[in-house]
């Protein structure tokens, strides 16, 4: 099943906002559409915003309006949520094939979502294997042991090989999945490749408020494929770490500048500092496509905030005073300094290394 595609002219989407009380799947036939169901969250995830820009950009070429008219419209795509860099990256890949057509902007958008599929798979095996040798590693020479992804332990005896050869337990916040992506997704791809291969102990997904993509989308994906996990409110996140809950976290991005410095769901930043304070890596899993070097450090991205109303309202129903005001930022922005490595579809950045620029 995929979140995203292109069919008869038109694009279908999984409507995320009605997970996990119903699957529906959309039919999306004008800009003004994808654009709502771009704001609204109806399909979210960077590798699925990438998509969703350029399967846009196809839609409007296919619409016979002259170039002029095409990346005028474009623009109101590009800048329909400004976090994530993937959306952005998506628009402007389909619109340099402009000039050559509709059909061949069509194709670009295809193969655009045909290589998020191959980086997903790529993905989930690379942070699988990478999981599994600091499961197994005893004391690894690059620092990324599983006790500590940020130097060696400071007693040895806590390193030791009681990871040989169990599985994993794992940590995540938001959803990372193929609801994400357009099938498998980034970390919680990585989880799936664990579980396929009988390495998975246990995933802990955090709720994440005030949207809880972690409760409704997260713990459906990790329930279609059969996964053992448990859910976890995101305050206790903190001090699960500490009580050695988990052998790693694991993230995706919306967008990493060019020094490493990595934007994700709001929440991130709060498991990568109880993280570094357990000594447990801190593994961010992206596509290159995420990667930004126009954008020189975290200080340069442009956070979300989606306002009140997600905050003080619980599905429909007031949960705070009337008049009571709300600051919602959708994103927060982890240092590259308190991550272990990021994985991608092609390397492993050891950031706790001072592998940057990226």
């Amino acid at each position: 099943m995929r979140t995203i595609d292109w069919a008869d002219g038109a694009i279908e989407l999984i409507d995320q906002t009605l997970l996990p009380g119903e699957l529906v799947i959309r039919r999306v036939t004008t800009l003004g559409e994808l654009i709502d169901d771009i704001q609204r969250l109806a399909v979210r995830g960077a590798p699925a915003l990438g998509v969703a820009g350029a399967l846009g950009v196809a839609l409007l070429a296919h619409e016979g309006d002259p170039p002029e008219a095409v990346r005028r419209h474009a623009a109101r795509l590009r800048a329909a949520r400004p976090t994530a860099v993937n959306l952005a990256w998506g628009v402007d890949r389909a619109l340099a094939r402009l000039g050559d057509g509709p059909a061949a902007v069509l194709a670009e958008a295809l193969a655009i979502r045909d290589q998020d599929i191959s980086a997903c798979v790529a993905m989930g095996a690379r942070g699988a294997d990478l999981i599994r040798g600091m499961l197994d590693a005893h004391d690894d020479d690059d620092g990324l042991g599983y006790v500590d992804g940020f130097g060696h332990a400071d007693d040895p005896g806590e390193a030791g090989a009681s990871g040989r050869g169990r599985p994993a337990r794992v940590m995540t916040v938001c959803n990372t999945g193929g609801l994400a992506a357009v099938e498998r997704g980034t970390a919680l791809g990585v989880v799936q490749t664990l579980h396929e291969r009988g390495q998975l102990e246990l995933a802990y997904a955090l709720e994440t408020r005030p949207l809880l993509q972690g409760a409704r989308l997260t713990a459906w994906e990790l329930e279609r494929m059969g996964a053992p996990y448990r859910l976890l409110v995101d305050s206790a996140g903190a001090f699960l770490l500490s009580q050695g809950i988990a052998d790693v976290v694991l993230i995706g991005a919306d967008r990493i500048a060019a020094n490493g410095d990595t934007a994700n769901k709001v929440g991130s930043y709060a498991l990568a500092l109880a993280a570094r304070a357990a000594h447990v890596p801190f593994l961010v899993v992206a596509p290159e496509s995420t990667i930004d070097p126009s954008t020189r450090s975290g200080k340069d991205i442009e956070i979300e905030d989606r306002g009140a109303d997600e905050v003080v309202r619980f599905a429909g129903v007031r949960v705070a005073p009337e008049g009571a005001q709300a600051v919602n930022p959708a994103f927060d922005v982890t240092p590259a300094k308190l991550i272990t490595a990021i994985v991608t579809e092609r390397r492993v950045i050891r950031c706790h290394r001072g592998e940057w620029p990226i």
